[in-house]
């Protein structure tokens, strides 16, 4: 990995990010209008295309379902229903806080409901491995919503199959419909609506920068959750954190695929050299090798910072998807973090046990979306429905502070609307 002194965080945070190569675009740019146009012809054509899969029918049968479930062994079924407990609670918890509320103010009643959105499609990456764990942090937030019609997609294999587990996972989990489609084609589909896969009004999920980027170019006409592209992770830590742990987690997120970003921010020159000869002897030795070692050296890196104060700012500058803090006092640095879009605290809550098991969602922002937002929630799901009713009496003793605004905007038919009631 690059080992890197910032002096100035500012100037290194604006140069430090990979950037999407432009002929991304103009590639997901056709690919969606095609399916918009050709719809399930187009589908099949890019799923031969870029998975080698003659796929027949998109979505995926009870019998087909019946028969994942055959394959699927008592202990993982088991591992799903753990992981889905224990995010079941979480989100039944954060929903149980959302109360529906009237306001009165001076006759004036107004209504606010929480109330679940009516069809969402989750994406399920497939391609390089599988992940019937964002099955169930994409589609248990929604059920616990209320969510009506959850479509699960995801892309199927040369064979024109999807995984076992993730079709098992997204039963298990309510998804009342499964379409084998991946890619941009995917999230076209949904948008737009085919044949075979009607279209919804919220897509949600991680994905690829080809996913990514389908979704932030329908966003215009669909609804999205954000952009939760390829996998990053930052690591603040001190002297007082193992370097083998520091190694591991930092291997453990960058297999996923050749364009994550995993790096370390530090004060110590020591446990950056230990972290980076740690990774280099283990890199040859360990599986999916081969997406580690080509994300580490072209994405990864190694920040040292002059001091806490410089480390804590160049986290928040970054926003991370994930960012575990190993150091002395994880809490205090914990409490200056403002933007990443998870935080694990201590020496032993590594990215990959959030993964999975511990009942948060490992759906996030990516790409400084942490900023702004946080993990996928059932707050995703729910739309805030205002109601709103007066009367004459009330109109006529607001009427001389509607026509000051009217009048300021130099919208005097808005004011007519008002006084055609009561005059």
């Amino acid at each position: 990995m690059k080992i890197i002194r910032v002096t100035n965080v500012e100037k290194f945070s604006a140069q430090i990010l990979p950037k999407q190569p432009q002929k991304n675009k103009s590639i997901v740019e056709s690919i969606l209008k095609n399916v918009q146009k050709n719809g399930d012809s187009a589908i099949r054509k890019y799923e031969k295309q870029f998975s080698g899969a003659k796929v027949t029918s998109l979505r995926l049968s009870q019998n087909e379902i019946k028969d994942a479930f055959s394959k699927v062994s008592k202990n993982k079924i088991d591992a799903i229903q753990l992981a889905k407990l224990r995010l079941e609670k979480t989100e039944s918890i954060v929903k149980s806080i959302l109360k529906n509320k009237t306001i009165n103010t001076d006759g004036i009643k107004i209504s606010k409901k929480f109330t679940p959105i009516q069809s969402v499609g989750c994406y399920i990456p497939g391609g390089l491995a599988r992940y019937p764990s964002s099955v169930i942090m994409s589609v248990i937030p929604a059920k616990i919503a209320g969510v009506k019609r959850i479509v699960v997609v995801s892309p199927p294999n040369s064979d024109g199959k999807i995984d076992p587990l993730t079709i098992v996972a997204a039963n298990i989990c309510g998804a009342t419909e499964i379409y084998r489609v991946g890619g941009a084609q995917a999230i076209a589909a949904l948008s737009f609506g085919t044949k075979s896969i009607p279209k919804v009004d919220k897509i949600i999920g991680p994905g690829g920068a080809f996913v990514t980027l389908a979704k932030f170019m329908i966003s215009e006409i669909t609804s999205i959750d954000m952009l939760a592209g390829p996998t990053e992770l930052g690591i603040i830590a001190d002297v007082t954190a193992n370097p083998k742990y520091i190694a591991l987690d930092l291997i453990s997120q960058s297999e996923h695929s050749n364009d994550t970003l995993c790096y370390l921010i530090t004060n110590s020159e020591k446990l950056a050299k230990s972290v980076d000869k740690i990774i280099t002897d283990m890199v040859n030795k360990i599986n999916r090798s081969d997406f580690v070692k080509t994300s580490l050296k072209e994405n990864g890196f190694i920040a040292i910072c002059k001091n806490n104060s410089d480390m804590i700012k160049l986290a928040n500058e970054l926003a991370p998807e994930h960012l575990q803090i190993m150091t002395r006092n994880p809490d205090a640095f914990g409490t200056k973090i403002t933007s990443a879009g998870l935080v694990l605290l201590g020496h032993d809550t590594p990215s990959s046990a959030s993964d999975y098991l511990l009942g948060s969602n490992h759906i996030l922002p990516t790409n400084r979306f942490g900023k702004t937002r946080g993990s996928l929630s059932v707050l995703d799901f729910l739309k805030i429905n205002t109601q709103v009713s007066t009367s004459k009496s009330i109109l006529s003793k607001i009427s001389k502070h509607l026509e000051i605004f009217t009048e300021a905007e130099g919208l005097p038919n808005h004011y007519e609307a008002v006084r055609g009631r009561i005059k």
